[in-house]
């Protein structure tokens, strides 16, 4: 479980003072998805910058230089490499893109064989995402598209390029953007949105609505452009059919309205939380119980170790 936030300039409209209030309100707030590193990227002087600190965000102060329009951003909550190493903690650059991920990939270690991708000293899964995006040359939606269709997991990636172009991935995890009729602000979830807001006194004009498999642009003049890819799905194994799901915890429950009711519920509550609907299912088939779900949930080094064994198992 982690955060993105970030915000689009794209009529001037804000001043640098207003642009950092902004920027440590948004980041404040994403604690609540993740205190383990705090990090932003910007354009700057020609090529992109970024400051990263293994730090919850309150206790980082961002400087973003004058003339800076598009700020990405990102909290996190370590689930596989150490936060102390700086190199693990979001957002990476190229050079020509930065990429921050809220989510967690299954996949990763297959992809870094099949694709023979180049050994890297980062631990992080996310990273995968950043090195297939290497291995293409060129960013773009066919590009990002490409990428978002290998990868196996929960996430919204986030990516920035040196035109100020901002790409939003769209796969099963939350995201909420609202457009202020002059800039926009972006964040994981719209609680997290309306709660910076409420501390900021801002009123947004729309929300600017995303489904899984969309890639959303928005450049640097507010403009958005929409791109599509196929999520995968490869890993639609038995737990995803409720004709196929053990009952155990099910068992005093006789309306099988109730039983799906209860199921959802479990899993929006985990998808809010940056937790995919195959983990969740392929604990209940393991034989967890909600209750024992929902803790985990709160410590998601352990959830995603245990659903591993099972999901690996049909790689």
């Amino acid at each position: 479980m982690c955060s993105l936030f970030g915000l689009i300039d794209y009529q001037n409209a804000l001043t640098t003072r207003q642009k950092n209030r902004i920027l440590q309100v948004l980041g404040k707030e994403c604690e609540v998805r993740g205190t383990d590193a705090t990090g932003i990227a910007y354009n700057f002087g020609g090529s992109i910058k970024v400051y990263k600190r293994p730090l919850a965000a309150h206790k980082l102060k961002f400087h973003v230089p004058n003339g800076v329009s598009v700020v990405m951003g990102h909290t996190r909550l370590a689930t596989q490499g150490r936060p102390a190493d700086n190199f693990n903690n979001h957002p990476w650059s190229t050079g020509t893109f930065a990429l921050a991920h809220n989510g967690v990939l299954w996949n990763d270690r297959a992809l870094r064989q099949t694709e023979n991708l180049p050994d890297t000293h980062i631990q992080t899964d996310s990273y995968v995402a950043v090195q297939l995006l290497e291995q293409q040359k060129t960013l773009d939606f066919t590009t990002i598209s490409a990428m978002a269709e290998k990868i196996q997991g929960s996430f919204v990636f986030t990516l920035l390029d040196r035109d100020d172009n901002l790409f939003f991935v769209r796969g099963d995890n939350p995201l909420a953007i609202f457009d202020f009729d002059g800039f926009y602000l972006y964040a994981s979830t719209e609680e997290i949105l309306r709660q910076a807001m409420r501390k900021l006194r801002l009123h947004h004009r729309e929300a600017i609505h995303t489904k899984e498999g969309d890639i959303l642009k928005i450049d640097r003049t507010g403009q958005c452009s929409l791109g599509h890819f196929n999520p995968n799905h490869s890993m639609e194994h038995f737990w995803r059919h409720p004709r196929f799901r053990m009952l155990s915890w099910f068992d005093e429950v006789d309306e099988p309205a109730a039983i799906d009711g209860q199921t959802d519920l479990l899993i929006q509550t985990a998808k809010s939380m940056g937790v995919s609907e195959d983990e969740v299912l392929a604990l209940l088939d393991l034989g967890y119980d909600p209750c024992e779900i929902e803790e985990l949930l709160y410590n998601p080094a352990l959830l995603h170790e245990a659903a591993a064994e099972l999901l690996c198992a049909y790689y």
